[in-house]
């Protein structure tokens, strides 16, 4: 009886070490194949400089959409099916501007860009004194006293002494993905935020910006700034 058992169970564990090995080859081959025949790399240039910015609802979405497809296709899948969805469509509109405005009659232009889904500024803008905050848990100890009627400027910069850098954006994106919706809850009348970028330069990286379930007449309006009008505006 004994011997029985110890021979069923060499025999489980070769099956086992057999079939690990058996995986461990078409994992192997899929590597291989996508190492040294993969086209992932001309599909992301076709995407990325042919097609170009494929903001949702737009020309060049469709046309990326259907680009894959025939990408999938020549692959010979089973099936390759478009099904159609509804899809937000935000449209960016006339460039953005700020100026701030140091003290009375003393002015200077910081570029800025409106972020993904965010609500347009009445026609004549917005002009309101800035409230900087590191988080969004500033906000709740600042309270509504301080922050109604303000905007709300977040400067909590990428940490650079990570050395994996999604996880020093990971540790900043909250401010660009909640921050105006968080910011509204409070009265604020509008957001700015630091762009996601480790180097200091005058280019505002926009993003998208989510409001959830906040009314729309209760939206306001966002905007990234370039890390060194960040710089500007917090010691100015």
């Amino acid at each position: 009886m004994i011997r029985i058992t110890i021979t069923l169970f060499l025999m489980l564990q070769f099956h086992n070490v057999a079939a690990q090995t058996d995986d461990e080859k078409k994992i192997r081959a899929i590597y291989d194949l996508a190492l040294t025949e993969g086209k992932a790399y001309g599909w992301l240039n076709y995407l990325s400089n042919q097609i170009g910015g494929r903001l949702s609802g737009s020309v060049q979405a469709e046309q990326a959409v259907n680009y894959t497809k025939v990408q999938l296709d020549s692959l010979g899948l089973d099936k390759v099916w478009l099904q159609p969805v509804m899809v937000p469509k935000w449209v960016r509109g006339t460039p953005e501007f700020a100026y701030l405005e140091s003290k009375p009659g003393y002015t200077s232009n910081v570029p800025i860009c409106a972020l993904g889904g965010s609500v347009a500024t009445p026609p004549g803008g917005v002009k309101a004194e800035v409230v900087e905050v590191k988080s969004l848990e500033e906000l709740e100890i600042l309270g509504r006293d301080k922050i109604q009627g303000k905007i709300v400027f977040y400067n909590r910069p990428m940490d650079a002494r990570l050395l994996n850098t999604f996880r020093a954006y990971g540790g900043a994106v909250d401010q660009r993905s909640k921050g105006a919706a968080e910011a509204a809850k409070y009265g604020a009348v509008g957001v700015i935020v630091r762009s996601m970028n480790l180097r200091l330069d005058d280019n505002p990286h926009t993003g998208s910006t989510n409001y959830g379930d906040l009314p729309e007449k209760d939206r306001i309006p966002a905007a990234a700034i370039s890390t060194n009008g960040a710089e500007f505006l917090s010691t100015t």
